[in-house]
């Protein structure tokens, strides 16, 4: 009879520790670890390559940029400075300031720039883009009053 007892006690005890425990959806997030993509760094050098022009909205025309030309930005943690070298055009092309990166706009306010710039900064110091963004290569688009796509700067990494 002791044992019959002793067998049910641990039975009862074993079946009770088996128990399945529920936890709450809040409770389960908080012990996981949720993976988001982190968006792509612009720090570096980036070398434009070419252009798309949009109309709806949709890409209706690309083109590389021209071989006899360059154009690169460099972009810190929050400073940004462009150069245009056109051996055919005896003006210079360049421009310094801040940026901000986020939510896939990408806003640049320039200080200062070439002579040919400061006259376009004179009237506008702030240029906002969308920004679409790919393994080492990113698009700068022109967007117009309404939201719509006008035109694209596509990069590519240089460093």
């Amino acid at each position: 009879m002791r044992y019959l007892i002793l067998t049910f006690s641990l039975v009862f005890v074993f079946i009770s520790s088996c128990k399945d425990k529920t936890e709450s959806p809040t409770a389960m997030m908080d012990t996981e670890t949720v993976v988001k993509p982190k968006p792509l760094k612009l720090n570096g050098t980036w070398e434009l390559v070419g252009f798309y022009n949009y109309k709806d909205n949709r890409v209706v025309d690309s083109f590389k940029t021209n071989s006899e030309s360059r154009q690169l930005k460099m972009y810190t943690d929050t400073k940004v400075m462009w150069c245009k070298y056109k051996p055919a055009d005896s003006s210079e092309w360049f421009g310094y300031g801040t940026y901000k990166y986020e939510d896939n706009m990408l806003t640049e306010v320039l200080d200062f720039g070439s002579e040919v710039m400061d006259e376009v900064i004179a009237e506008r110091k702030q240029f906002e883009f969308e920004i679409k963004t790919g393994p080492d290569q990113f698009q700068q688009i022109e967007l117009d009053e309404d939201g719509n796509r006008i035109y694209s700067e596509n990069y590519q990494r240089v460093e």
